[in-house]
């Protein structure tokens, strides 16, 4: 927690407060707003982000639709310890919003900085300015505004003949003058937390909407003498909400843009063409890798060095060592490949597959759940799951471990320098020992000794084979 210094050098402690009670009817959706995506996150989850970066004492969320889908986006993101949830019964406005978490600022003594949920891009340097500036001013309220070319919709801000702050009216309550001005209420605000409680008390709702306006707080500082700041930003879009569909398009087109950019300048990635790759801003992504069009890299993936991803290939919170292939087409979800491997095309990858050193997956193998072992190669038509491979073994084409009995999976387990014949069946549990070879065509339902042959239906032992030398 750190504790910030107003003018007078006294120290006062950060409380943030996130509001995201609403649905958010211009979505047109079911969902509530601040649980749509962006950036393959859900808006809400952006926004507790950013507020840790600020090392708040506490962090309230007040929950309303949804609350318990909301909470847990917001715990997956925080934690359980770090975040305490509000309840708004009734969505009332946004007034009501902080009188719901009335209970719990009363008693903070602290500077209370109030976000709302769905303003996903808001920096933690444009936070910590407007926080400056508050504490700076000993202000009972400091307010984040914008100028924008076209205003409507949004709340104005009023200022007096000296440029002061007057009050804040919404577009519904506004006058023919008062909806040309072009300064408005990003929705972002400093409160001295006693202060805001006291106010609260005397928010009434003698508006169009029949709503509790937390902006009638600082009209009512500006009657009773309190200083009222204006902060001003530069950057409408970044302290923009997103209100519909069409707008949480451009913001992922932002966003997607951003991350590509900053990759090609900053960290030495090709793109064969920017506009058509989606990066999260959340993966990594090593230099003199080679993106290819279409790819998406998602969650917090991370690529190593000198990897090149060809054509509409889809990689989920997954790791890549250095100088990995990924082909045309492939889908790799929670999994690890190692240094110098080679994917696809067509290849899925899910469920913790990992794959060692040098190992080969070709083209329509999936792999659930397995260890593929150095310099193995498992190139055509093949399905492993459950399963445990060794070093030095060639999987063949139309292979599948039959590894779920109606009930239960098993686990099947191939040791070094196995030849496994194409169209084997392997059915689990089984081993198959190091050195040994099944015939084309062979159903597996026994252990195989190392350094046999097997064949048949079932794989009985045709010959002992001679030991391979190591290495």
């Amino acid at each position: 927690m750190v504790k910030h210094s107003n003018r007078t050098g006294a120290q006062t402690t950060l409380d943030i407060l996130i509001l995201a009670a609403g649905l958010g009817t211009r979505m047109k959706s079911s969902l509530a707003k601040v649980l749509h995506k962006l950036g393959g996150q859900p808006l809400i989850a952006h926004v507790c982000r950013t507020a840790a970066l600020l090392n708040p004492r506490n962090t309230y969320v007040v929950v309303g639709y949804q609350a318990a889908d909301v909470k847990a986006a917001v715990e997956k993101e925080a934690g359980n310890d770090r975040v305490a949830f509000v309840t708004q019964a009734e969505q009332r406005g946004t007034g009501d919003a902080v009188m719901a978490a009335r209970g719990e600022l009363s008693r903070a003594q602290s500077t209370v900085l109030i976000l709302s949920g769905d303003v996903p891009l808001v920096r933690t340097e444009t936070l910590r300015a407007l926080l400056d500036q508050h504490l700076a001013e000993n202000a009972a309220c400091t307010i984040l505004t914008v100028r924008l070319e076209n205003p409507s919709g949004y709340g104005r801000i009023v200022r007096d003949e000296a440029g002061r702050f007057l009050k804040i009216v919404e577009q519904k309550d506004a006058s023919v003058d008062e909806r040309q001005i072009r300064e408005i209420n990003a929705g972002i605000y400093c409160f001295d937390s006693e202060k805001l409680c006291a106010a609260l008390e005397r928010v009434k709702p003698t508006n169009s909407q029949g709503e509790y306006y937390l902006t009638d707080v600082p009209g009512m500082f500006r009657t009773d003498q309190e200083q009222v700041s204006i902060y001003q930003h530069h950057d409408a879009r970044e302290v923009s909400g997103v209100n519909t569909r069409a707008e949480l398009a451009e913001f992922e087109n932002l966003l997607r843009r951003g991350t590509v950019r900053r990759l090609m300048l900053d960290g030495g990635v090709t793109f064969i063409d920017p506009s058509h790759a989606y990066v999260s801003s959340e993966a990594q992504v090593g230099r003199d890798c080679v993106i290819h069009p279409d790819v998406h890299i998602e969650g917090r993936s991370i690529i190593g060095e000198g990897c090149e991803i060809y054509h509409s290939a889809r990689i989920t919170d997954s790791r890549l060592g250095n100088r990995v292939t990924i082909k045309d087409h492939c889908v790799i979800v929670d999994s690890d490949i190692a240094d110098d491997c080679a994917v696809g095309p067509f290849a899925h990858l899910r469920m913790n597959a990992r794959l060692e050193e040098q190992a080969v997956v070709g083209n329509f193998v999936e792999v659930k759940k397995s260890r593929i072992g150095r310099r193995t190669k498992v190139m055509h038509l093949t399905y492993l799951g459950d399963a445990t491979i060794g070093e030095n073994t060639n999987i063949g084409a139309g292979t599948v471990t039959c590894n779920y009995d109606g009930k239960h999976k098993h686990p099947t387990v191939i040791e070094d320098n196995v030849r496994i014949g194409s169209d084997t069946m392997l059915v689990a549990p089984v081993r198959v020992g190091s050195g040994a070879v099944t015939a084309a065509g062979s159903v597996v339902t026994e252990d195989v000794p190392p350094n046999t042959l097997v064949a048949g239906v079932p794989a009985k032992v045709k010959k002992k084979l001679e030991e391979a030398e190591d290495g």
